[in-house]
């Protein structure tokens, strides 16, 4: 149901393929980034290839193997390791290596890990005497001669002379959890990586998470087994406790932690930062409250845990946690980004009404902004501190777009836009380290995303005949998906796509199938590739003839300034459900749109959206397919509600209002409601109650269970294609096709 800050991207509840096509998480720009790791120098990167490390110099984009498969063959075997992730050591001479992965939760972020020296060649699996495919987020010293990684909740050092492992945490167990997170910081937070070295190697800070306290919520696992088999999760719902959280410092000489001081209570707060500053023993660290509408940050010494504090922030709403890059990775960590010799940080705030970049200082100077203008920061690129800019995404003319621009980190300067104009989408970008070149990315609804490598000075393709403009013909197609803006009664504009039938008659009637999500966590209409496409529809629906739209409401995350996002503050379930309604209204008004076959459907918070709309304005919404929907507020988790709607004991009203099991007894329309029974995010709870409310009404349903199913409602042989076939017989049957 959540998902990130970015507005461009959305967090990762969905199998992969499903996932990139409904929700947009991870734009196609994006993913083309995916695989690039640049060397320290920034003239060259690598990227694995069949298999093999492979190292690219620029300018000339000249390859050579630097890691080949017999490299990354064990002594005694004859398969190569099957990379997930790797990373290099400071200088550049090991490796660490990620293989036989498994999933926790979301990603697959244990697995075993090996090191390979590139200078001996010699390759060594970290870890041997722990359980097989159990090790999490290994990282070199930054000295290089250790390697420290969590397994089983605890965290290890290991010697790399001598593979000697140490244990720097013993305590760990299935709620202690030392050096990573619970459930809830994962999925909320995108904190997954908890712990980081210091500067001299001699020690490393940790987060420290007590869920003991949580109440476990149990689902069923009735398909493994012939007995049912229960299967725990610590799970605070919205209004319960968090997790209690503190941050220590361990000694890896002797293994002795100490524990910083951090005021409040804490299971009343949450950190979500925290770091080492630079060339020293202090931390810094970032506190929200319960609420997450006050942001503190703190200055501690490690060795006596004192704190200062350097920096608030309070918003009415909640304040946003912003952290460049794509927190979908294993390697994504909320780490601050420093400027001026460490003496200050790269900040993001909407404090005057537009989310802006600041430079916020360690020693109690007056703060900079540096990204002024009414239009919104979307996302940071790269900081060139010898020249002086702030490379950042932005788009003032158009929030379905994103393009480059930079300004000058004193604040003096005016953004300049270095995107090609001749290119309108979606762009992207990922620097090299020295900000000489970038590998940039485009797309739009009609351009297949495409990928060049660019000196950044001139923004022009290093081999002109590899250059997106260059090979433009070949990448366009016929547009197929209209952009518009639509303003409802209520003087409201939102924009939105539509796509039509191929045998498109204005003089015809058509039905429309809105594709829904609505809520804080990710944005719809976006001009990017397949924007317009059904992931669920078996077949084409324009070949079928239905008219294909989607609209952006209030709340949703899209660069329109701090009052459009934070309007839908405790009133998610209302705000962005009138919305959506008045905008389907004046579409409605539309003479090709045939009024009685209208549909609506969605997954997650869009399945939640569906319901509420189906319920609220059943003389709009006919047909409709929600896919694994909260229907009630009050069961889900507490980070991400308590957020975007304030505390249950305080206004237990917006949460009744908002929930679509508030309304069921008003169905009119045809309803397929599909859950699976081992969902951990939104919990089959939700299926359970709406249905009681359902029958205590006699409204009558289709519903569909899929077994020990998770969010994703991936698992299982034939589970895609039998969703894909149920989703498609029961909108064509409900909502014919085709024009009248």
């Amino acid at each position: 149901m959540s998902k990130s800050a970015n507005a461009f991207s959305m967090k990762s509840t969905l199998n992969e393929l499903i996932f990139l096509l409904l929700f947009f998480v991870i734009t196609l720009n994006v993913n083309a980034q995916r695989g690039i790791k640049w060397s320290n120098d920034g003239d060259s990167y690598y990227r694995v290839e069949k298999g093999e490390i492979v190292q690219y110099t620029l300018p000339e984009n000249k390859a050579n193997i630097l890691v080949s498969k017999q490299q990354l063959t064990p002594t005694g075997s004859v398969t190569p390791l099957k990379l997930s992730f790797y990373t290099f050591s400071g200088d550049q001479q090991k490796m660490l290596l990620f293989t036989n992965t498994k999933k926790v939760w979301r990603l697959q972020s244990r697995g075993d890990y090996w090191t390979l020296d590139l200078k001996s060649g010699a390759l060594k699996q970290l870890g041997t005497g722990l359980p097989s495919s159990s090790l999490m987020f290994a990282k070199f010293s930054p000295d290089g001669k250790s390697v420290a990684y969590v397994s089983e909740n605890n965290i290890f050092v290991e010697d790399l002379a001598s593979s000697t492992m140490k244990a720097l945490t013993t305590d760990g167990t299935v709620t202690l959890i030392n050096g990573t997170f619970d459930w809830v910081y994962e999925e909320e937070f995108a904190c997954r990586d908890g712990f980081r070295w210091s500067p001299d190697s001699k020690s490393i800070a940790y987060w420290q998470i007590d869920a003991g306290s949580i109440k476990k919520f149990y689902m069923i696992n009735n398909t493994d087994s012939i007995y049912s088999q229960l299967v725990p999760i610590e799970y605070p719902k919205v209004g319960e406790k968090p997790s209690s959280c503190k941050v220590g410092v361990v000694n890896i000489a002797d293994a002795k932690t100490t524990w910083i001081g951090i005021p409040g209570e804490p299971d009343q707060h949450y950190i979500v930062r925290m770091e080492f500053i630079p060339n020293s023993n202090k931390l810094l660290i970032q506190q929200l409250n319960r609420k997450q509408n006050h942001s503190k940050l703190f200055i501690s010494e490690s060795a006596g845990g004192s704190l200062k504090l350097i920096h608030e922030e309070s918003d009415e709403a909640w304040v946003d946690i912003y952290q460049p890059g794509n927190p979908y990775t294993i390697d994504f960590t909320n780490n601050f980004i420093w400027l001026n010799e460490s003496n200050s940080i790269l900040w993001a705030s909407e404090k005057d009404g537009w989310r802006h970049l600041y430079q916020v200082s360690l020693d109690g100077k007056p703060e900079k902004l540096i990204t002024k203008g009414d239009f919104d920061f979307i996302d940071l690129k790269f900081t060139d501190q010898v020249e002086g800019f702030v490379y950042f995404m932005a788009s003032p003319e158009n929030a379905t777009q994103q393009y480059l621009y930079r300004t000058k980190l004193n604040g003096k300067g005016k953004p300049e836009l270095l995107s090609p104009t001749s290119l309108q989408g979606s762009h992207d970008y990922s620097f090299s380290t020295n900000g000489k070149y970038a590998s940039h990315s485009f797309s739009n609804n009609y351009t297949m995303p495409a990928r060049e490598f660019i000196t950044v000075a001139d923004h022009t393709p290093i081999v002109e005949k590899d250059g997106i403009l260059a090979r433009l013909d070949t990448l366009q197609e016929t547009p197929t998906t209209e952009f518009f803006k639509i303003t409802t009664s209520e003087n409201i504009e939102m924009d939105g796509w539509m796509v039509k039938p191929k045998n498109f008659d204005p003089a015809k009637k058509f039905p429309v199938v809105f594709y829904v999500y609505t809520e804080p966590a990710s944005a719809n209409v976006i001009d990017t590739y397949g924007v317009g496409r059904n992931g669920l529809y078996n077949g084409d629906m324009t070949e079928d003839g239905y008219i294909y739209v989607s609209i952006d409401n209030r709340g949703t995350p899209v660069p329109k300034g701090r009052a459009w996002r934070k309007s839908i503050y405790r009133k998610i379930g209302q705000i962005n459900i009138s919305d959506q309604a008045m905008a389907a209204s004046e579409i409605l008004k539309w003479d090709f749109v045939d009024t009685s076959r209208i549909a609506v459907w969605g997954w997650s918070g869009g399945g939640t959206a569906t319901l509420n709309l189906m319920f609220q304005y059943p003389d709009i919404y006919k047909t409709g397919i929600a896919v694994a929907a909260v229907g009630n507020a009050l069961t889900y988790d507490n980070i991400y509600q308590e957020r975007f709607m304030g505390l249950p004991q305080e206004n237990m009203e917006d949460f009744v209002n908002g929930s679509p099991i508030t309304y069921a007894k008003n169905l009119k329309g045809n309803l397929l409601y599909i859950h699976g029974t081992g969902d951990d995010n939104v919990h089959y709870q939700n299926a359970e109650m709406l249905i009681n409310e359902l029958v205590k009404y006699n409204k009558q349903f289709q519903f569909m269970a899929y077994p020990n199913r998770t969010h994703g409602i991936s698992e299982g042989e034939g589970t895609s294609e039998h969703l894909s076939t149920l989703y498609t017989n029961f909108l064509k049957m409900h909502c014919p096709p085709g024009g009248k």
